[in-house]
């Protein structure tokens, strides 16, 4: 009797540890499938541009040849894409002209988990953001200390509270 209790125990204690390690897996899985989709983001974005640039090139070679006028060739004005679209394009000017915690607000809600600053601060530099000071990673975790609208839930960890909990406080 007391040995099959011993296995019962046993068996028990794997499918608890098995349990484990499958959500554990789980969330792994889940943070794959959303660097996978930005990965896929990001790769439309760049054979967009490049498409743009191909186009231009091959506009601009074409208006060389073809354009003229009674005083002989007179190439069109090449149309530039300018600086300002390929940052668009490639996703870069995304948080441009938010605040800190505005931006890890929405990269946040969009994300749907809590994210470490570093994690974060990656993202708001993808997006454009420039920020200042000599420890960027210091600057954004102490913002979103300070704002109401994140919550720490463990070290340089935030995740964004619900507009329900924001308009209680």
């Amino acid at each position: 009797m007391e040995e099959l209790k011993d296995i019962i125990v046993g068996l028990e204690q794997r499918i608890s540890a098995y349990k484990s390690r499958l959500q554990e897996l789980e969330k792994k899985r889940k943070r794959l499938e959303e660097e996978i989709a930005t990965i896929k983001k990001y790769l439309e974005l760049a054979e967009t541009l490049h498409r743009v640039e191909a186009d231009k090139a091959k506009f601009a070679y074409l208006s060389n040849q073809v354009i003229t006028d009674e005083k002989g060739a007179k190439p069109l004005p090449v149309m530039d894409v300018t600086d300002q679209s390929r940052e668009i394009l490639l996703g870069r000017s995304k948080y441009v002209g938010m605040s800190v915690p505005e931006a890890a607000c929405r990269i946040l809600r969009e994300a749907k988990r809590s994210m470490h600053a570093k994690e974060l601060l990656q993202c708001l530099l993808e997006g454009g953001m420039q920020i200042k000071g000599k420890t960027p990673l210091t600057s954004v975790a102490t913002s979103l200390k300070r704002d109401k609208r994140f919550r720490k839930v463990s070290p340089n960890t935030f995740e964004a509270l619900e507009d329900t909990l924001i308009e209680a406080v």
